[in-house]
């Protein structure tokens, strides 16, 4: 046993009564695909895996309590189904299907006695799970008139600081994005020809050595985090356009290729939002430069694509602000570099243009920094440059800042910590 139920157990909106004498047991984390419940008891399903079909007592009397709580806020995509077991439920016989699939439920049966049998007095869903942001970010790679590996640390306050010598290979054309909830990872790119190599970085900012690469090699991708603790690269240039996506496990493992979804395209930027989603965008497909986005689910599916809003460009960089909001901004345009920025709202909504702030330039680099601002780097203005915008976190961009370290484009950037 882990414990006992005690009022308002969930931190959900509202009061939960007081446990019966003696109260209830929270009972070891059930991962199983099936439970046999016993009154008196409390259970944290974890649905990660599979989903859980749970069998109550098939006797009760009137006051006999359970409570269910989802573990990993995983029951929306494994939902828990009730087998009464013979006994009514909410008035129902047992032939009647009761499935609960909400991310964050929690669930609370008391027996009533044999007309309406169990009767849930909690079905709540828990909405303020605690969001943090890393307070550090990392600026590696790209081309500085030919390949480089150096990096630069963004402090907590937004300060880029000077080269660090490369430990990666350097690489242009590559991808980097959040793990693990405190650490970073880039991946894939172009040293002579396309490579799927990828580098961790710690949650002190520290780039290891070369890790032999998994999936398609390949360039100007995309990457982005969902859940909690994971992250995906997606789309990117093979030599051809392409839209396979490779997940990346929560200690850092890039997954075999996953088939691609939706119009392939290269030169394609991603983000986080809503606290435990991605989304991709924009980018040059074969037909032309493209405003299109894809949402990526908190188990790593990404959508099919959603009509473009904003102008239509290539080569922009993105990142997260305000914890649960992201930003895609600048690029390269019919007209030329634009500094024009798009905001993302926390249910994934792309915003219309907002008018540009500081140099126009294409391929920077952006990352978060501070917990819940951001931060966009360097780039191409028709030479390198090294200029450097911090987002607040309510999405306001602020004019330039003079650039630090080597002038350089086509890099990634994410953070730690």
């Amino acid at each position: 046993m882990s414990g006992i139920a005690a009022d308002n157990p969930y931190r959900v909106s509202g009061v939960i009564a007081a446990a019966a004498a003696g109260g209830l047991s929270w009972q070891d984390i059930v991962t199983a695909s099936t439970l046999t419940a016993e009154a008196g008891n409390a259970y944290w399903i974890d649905t990660t895996s599979n989903a859980c079909t749970i069998t109550l007592p098939s006797s009760a009397d009137n006051g006999d309590e359970i409570i269910f709580a989802d573990y990993d806020r995983t029951w929306g995509t494994n939902a828990i189904t009730i087998d009464s077991n013979g006994l009514n439920y909410q008035g129902q016989d047992d032939s009647y299907t009761v499935e609960y699939g909400t991310d964050g439920q929690a669930l609370r049966i008391v027996y009533s006695g044999a007309t309406q049998g169990w009767i849930p007095i909690l079905d709540k869903t828990v909405e303020d799970v605690p969001i943090t942001g890393n307070s550090e970010g990392i600026f590696s790679g790209g081309d500085a008139g030919g390949v480089t590996g150096v990096t630069n640390k963004v402090s907590n306050v937004g300060v880029v600081a000077t080269d660090v010598a490369a430990v990666m290979t350097a690489r242009r054309g590559v991808a980097a994005t959040e793990y693990g909830g405190d650490k970073g990872i880039l991946a894939y790119g172009y040293t002579s020809s396309a490579v799927s190599m990828s580098n961790l970085i710690s949650n002190s900012g520290v780039v290891a050595s070369d890790v032999t690469g998994v999936g398609t090699a390949r360039f100007y991708l995309a990457a982005c985090r969902y859940g909690t603790d994971t992250a995906l690269f997606a789309y990117g240039n093979t030599g051809s356009l392409t839209a396979v996506s490779n997940l990346v496990t929560n200690v850092g493992v890039v997954g075999t290729d996953v088939t691609g979804v939706g119009t392939t395209r290269g030169y394609i930027i991603g983000t986080e939002y809503g606290g435990d989603k991605g989304i991709i965008g924009f980018g040059e497909s074969a037909a032309a430069y493209t405003s299109l986005t894809n949402l990526v689910s908190n188990v790593g599916v990404i959508a099919t694509d959603t009509t473009g809003v904003g102008t239509d460009r290539y080569s922009c960089g993105a990142c997260g602000y305000g914890y649960v909001k992201g930003i895609f901004g600048y690029g390269n345009a019919a007209s030329g570099a634009v500094s024009m920025t798009n905001l993302v709202s926390n249910a994934g909504v792309v915003a219309s243009d907002t008018s540009g702030v500081g140099t126009a330039r294409y391929n920077p680099a952006a990352c978060e920094y501070g917990g819940d601002k951001g931060i966009f780097a360097y780039g191409n203005t028709g030479s390198l440059t090294a200029v450097s915008n911090l987002v607040s976190n309510a999405g306001v961009v602020a004019t330039d800042v003079t650039g630090v370290g080597t002038a350089r484009d086509r890099l990634g950037g994410c953070s730690f910590n």
